[in-house]
């Protein structure tokens, strides 16, 4: 278990992907890539502790989906905004970012940037950010302002993930309301058990009360180290009690892959030949097999 994942499953479509399997290592063919002709698969990246791996994981997955010839964009929804800086983007020096698409006064598209992946852009997060939650309390439809925005590029991709803040705050309400699917990073702790539980209450309430479509894709084990009998418990514990809502792909712990945000880089763009690159390759091959429904 644990680093050493293996899908056995079908290759996704060779128009899409054609990433071939060996072992621990994929290799990835030279891609064409197709113009969306559907609307985006939305999915929030959320989790209510910080730390976990939440940026990295949809930093890294977005980057991987872009690699097979997808089209992503990225919405930082943290007014940290370190999902636009681990994307070499300087957000102390943007004049605008998805604040104002939140607002209206820009439209969406002239805010997103490209980034050093083709395939994949960013919608950023700027300092503005920070006071969203507090204008937005008393808005009508407050939890709608990002769904809203979105609709006006939903058709330009395949998938948009949305990163939010680690709270249950007005933001990631409006991240999980503007989303089809939730993805939770979940680190392999002591407590991960019970955040997950936590969390996944949080959303069977907003589909009680907001958005009934909702769905949880399922959770990714973050800063996993099978060396520890902890991690290696906490593993077997959550697929024992969410069979069917944890992704085999485990990411591990790893210094690579902390220091590839200080870069601007993606651990794809870092160094794509450790072991948290493969890993998170890996993720974003069994992605895209559950999207096509076939494990």
């Amino acid at each position: 278990m644990g680093n050493h994942v293996r899908v056995q499953a079908p290759l996704p479509a060779p128009q899409k992907v054609a990433p071939m399997y060996f072992g621990a290592v994929f290799l990835i063919t030279p891609m064409r890539y197709n113009i969306p002709t559907a609307m985006a698969h939305i999915i929030s990246v959320v989790n209510q502790k910080g730390g976990v791996g939440k940026t990295t994981t949809a930093l890294n997955l977005a980057a991987y989906l872009a690699d097979a010839g997808k089209f992503v964009l990225l919405v930082d929804l943290d007014p940290q905004a370190n999902a636009t800086s681990g994307l070499g983007i300087d957000h102390k020096t943007l004049a605008a970012g998805v604040y104002e698409g939140l607002i209206g006064s820009h439209s969406v598209r002239s805010l997103i940037h490209n980034t050093d992946h083709h395939g994949l852009k960013v919608l950023p997060a700027t300092q503005a950010l920070a006071g969203a939650s507090v204008e937005l309390v008393n808005a009508d439809e407050r939890e709608h302002f990002l769904r809203k925005a979105l609709l006006e590029v939903r058709n330009d991709y395949d998938y948009i993930f949305i990163d939010n803040p680690p709270s249950l705050g007005m933001l990631t309400l409006n991240g999980l309301t503007a989303a089809d699917s939730v993805l939770i990073p979940v680190q392999a702790e002591y407590y991960a058990l019970e955040g997950l539980t936590q969390l996944l209450n949080t959303v069977n309430l907003v589909r009680e009360n907001i958005k009934p479509s909702l769905e949880v894709m399922g959770a990714v084990i973050t800063m996993y180290d099978g060396r520890t009998r902890l991690s290696r418990e906490v593993l077997e514990e959550l697929y024992r009690y969410f069979p069917d809502k944890i992704f085999r792909s485990v990411i591990p712990r790893s210094v690579r892959l902390a220091e590839a945000p200080s870069f601007g880089k993606t651990i794809l763009g870092y160094d794509p030949s450790s072991k948290a690159a493969r890993s998170y390759e890996r993720l974003a091959r069994e992605f895209m097999l559950r999207e096509e429904g076939r494990i």
